[in-house]
Parts: structure tokens; sequence; C-alpha cells
């Protein structure tokens, strides 16, 4: 007998099961550390996994190095134009269907039990919006450390609300996990938005009600590569602001949500005060010793207090000292954009 369903394209295939868990994994620039974070990946305790490896038109041969893991089935290639850091991480996800999303950016390492960990709290847990874990700092570091060393947020150290989230007390690393649902939601990530994406998803995440939960483990390696820091601290400064602004328009504006935002925006805008006239400083314009010492009024450290007080007299010398603290707080060298958990700048 012969007929339609005789034909090998006519036969009716059940769809392949979906995944318990989505890993993103954008690899710009980073094509020679890519197999260490693939292979981190493959030695999940949790082995029900969907990967997808985005080249957002990076420099570098992303194709070969993600080539040796294609032969595990799990793991995907999506090459696209250079979009950006958000708009390669939506193309990723769009590209996936499991029910939770993990983030790891292809410099980075997982431990074994990370997914695993990650996902029971979100099935566990129906009113967590996002899971986070602790991580270990390394590379172009002084000395390597936590992600955290103090106790998370207002309340228990496990729960983080939306104002612990708003005001860092309650910090999130970008290896963090969440629902598919949820991030549909919320829309994405903001392609708008060059820096601080990852913290203005976690703060629209909270924005949707329940909590953020902590896994107190080291369950992620965050490495560090040097780069210059300047241009990139205003941005994060920036977005952070953006961020902040964002959160307003949804907050009733009595709401304790809503002060801290305000608050937070004050402090970041006073935060790139600092660094714009340090830059300035550096750059020769030695009236922005003014502009400096105003903006850092009431927050100085003591080294601080000294060096105004020794440039009154010899101004000549804040440029070198000032290039000196910039080249010490760039990134890898324990600054706070080195800092993979978004956490709010220190205080010049």
């Amino acid at each position: 007998m012969t007929g339609p369903l005789s034909s090998p394209d006519a036969i009716v295939r059940a769809p392949a099961p979906l995944a318990r868990v989505a890993v993103i994994v954008p690899a710009y620039g980073v094509a020679h550390l890519l197999g260490e974070a693939l292979a981190s990946l493959q030695a999940q305790t949790l082995t029900d996994w969907e990967c997808v490896v985005v080249d957002d038109g990076a420099p570098d041969d992303v194709a070969g190095a993600v080539a040796p893991f294609l032969a595990d089935s799990r793991i995907t290639f999506l090459a696209t134009d250079n979009g950006g850091v958000s708009t390669a991480r939506n193309r990723a996800i769009a590209a996936t269907r499991a029910p939770f999303i993990a983030l790891l950016d292809g410099d980075d390492t997982i431990r074994p039990d990370y997914l695993a960990r990650t996902t029971a709290v979100l099935e566990e847990d129906p009113q967590a919006r996002l899971v986070t874990v602790n991580a270990r700092i390394y590379g172009a570091v002084p000395r390597e450390r936590l992600c955290f060393t103090s106790r998370q947020g207002s309340g228990d150290g496990v729960r983080g609300s939306l104002v612990d989230v708003l005001d860092r007390s309650f910090g999130v690393y970008i290896g963090s996990t969440f629902r598919r649902a949820d991030f549909d939601a919320t829309g994405g990530f903001d392609t708008s938005m060059t820096h601080a994406e990852d913290f203005d998803l976690w703060v629209r995440l909270m924005l949707l009600g329940g909590h953020a939960r902590f896994v107190d483990e080291v369950l992620g390696d965050y490495r560090v590569r040097s780069q210059s820091a300047s241009a990139s601290s205003q941005k994060m400064l920036q977005g952070n602001i953006r961020t902040f602004e964002k959160a307003l328009e949804k907050l009733p504006p009595d709401s304790p949500a809503a002060e801290v935002a305000r608050a937070m925006i004050a402090s970041n805008a006073r935060e790139l005060r600092i660094e714009i006239a340090i830059d300035r400083v550096i750059d020769g314009d030695l009236g922005a010793l003014a502009e400096l010492r105003e903006s850092s009024e009431g927050r100085l450290a003591p080294v601080w207090r000294a060096s105004f007080l020794l440039w009154r007299f010899v101004p000549w010398l804040a440029p070198t000292m000032l290039a000196h603290r910039r080249k010490n707080h760039a990134r890898g060298a324990g600054a706070p954009d080195a800092d993979p958990a978004t956490l709010a700048p220190a205080v010049a």
C-alpha cells in the first residue's frame, strides 16, 4: 500500500523533549577561553540542559572554538551581526525552549553543581524571580577573592527584596538563573543599554514581585581580564542611573523602593561627577580639583583628606597621583567595575 503516510517526510515524529534549563553563552572576543566555559558546562551533574553559544560578530574565531563541542547535541552555535551583548543574549534565548535560563559568559566557568542547585531553587520556590550564587574572582586581580563576603540583603541572608536589590545590599552575580516566563514578561534585556544591562534585568525581574534567592556556595568562577577602567566606569555609572530611572517610572512615588531608587540616583550621579573631575585633573585641568573636592565632601577617607591638603600647596602633583589611582582602580585591580555582582561603585 502506498499513500502520503508511506513517505518518510510525512511520518509524524514527536517533538524533542524540553531541556530543563537553557544556558546562554555570549562569546565576543573570548574564543581562546570558550573551551573552558563549555567544558565546565559539560561537567554539570544536571545533564538535562541545552546551550546556545552566540557569536555577536566577534573579531576572533568563535566558530572554530565551538566546533569541537558541536558533537554534543545539546550545544548549538548562533552567528549574528554585532548588536551588543543585550541583543546577543536576547537572540540566543529566543533560540531555546527550556523553562529556565542560566547565563554563562564565554570567559567564565561554572562548578559541577551550579545548574542542579539553581534550578532546584526555582522549582521549589515559585516566588523566586532569580537565583544567584557566590563565585570566585580570579585572573587579573592582585589576589583571588569571593564575590560576596558579607550577609546578603536586609533579611535572612537567603532572600532579597526589591529594595535590597535596588540598594545593592543584595548583590546579583552575572551567572544567575531565572524563569523564561519572567524574562518574557520583562521584555528581555534592554538593547538600548550598553552597560549595567544585567543589573537592569535583575531590577525588572524583581518588579514582577516575589524575591531573589541566594545560594551561599561557590558555584562559579569569574575571570577578570585587564583593561582600562576610566570610560567603562563612567558608562557603568550612567547605566546604573538609567536603571534606577526606569524603575522609578514603574514604582509608586511614595513607596520605600522609590525612595531608595532616588537616593541611588543621587549617589551614582555624585560618583559620576567625581570620576569626570578626576579625568579632567589627569588631563591637566587643575581647576577641576575644586569640583572634585566639592563632590567628595563629607565622604573623604583620611588618605583623601591628606591628598587634598597636599594639593592645596603643590597642585601639580594631583594629575600624577590621580593617574596612579586610576591605574590601581582599573578593571582587574579590585575596582568596583571589576565586580561581577555589579555592586555600587566605591566612594572616592
